[in-house]
């Protein structure tokens, strides 16, 4: 078995937002010259998550709209007696799950024709990162 691992890094603007990452895995995944295998993709902070769904500007609004109903932004919560102030982002991570594991089939990511992969960040304004690894022949 063969492996590749790449580090994709990320500082958005917005304290939350969604970045399409598909383009930049496939780009990896020929880069790797692995044919069959897997693609893990993992939020390495755990006020981010991976998203897998469809690009469309109504969803992603309908997400957001979601997770703010589940995990709201207050002050109240006993995670923010600690000094912090974000534990709705650690919540809506929560929510989504910080990784996908994504086919590969004769060297292309091996995803459904309306997939869409997602760094999804809900604590940005500050530098993070996703590990990206690859496994197989």
């Amino acid at each position: 078995m063969n492996s590749f691992t790449e580090y994709l890094w990320f500082e958005t603007p917005q304290r939350q937002a969604l970045v399409n990452i598909t383009d930049r895995l496939g780009d990896l995944v020929e880069k790797s010259g692995i044919q069959e295998g897997m693609c893990l993709v993992s939020a390495m902070h755990i006020t981010a998550a991976i998203w897998v769904n469809d690009e469309e500007s109504g969803l992603k609004k309908d997400l957001f709209k979601w997770l703010e109903e589940l995990a709201p932004a207050k002050p109240d919560y006993l995670h923010h007696q600690t000094g912090e102030d974000n534990a709705d982002a650690h919540l809506k991570r929560t929510l989504l799950h910080h990784q996908a594991i994504l086919p590969i089939t004769k060297g292309k990511l091996d995803v459904g024709p309306w997939e869409q992969v997602f760094y999804a960040e809900f604590d940005g304004q500050r530098r993070k990162r996703v590990v990206i690894k690859i496994l197989g022949e």
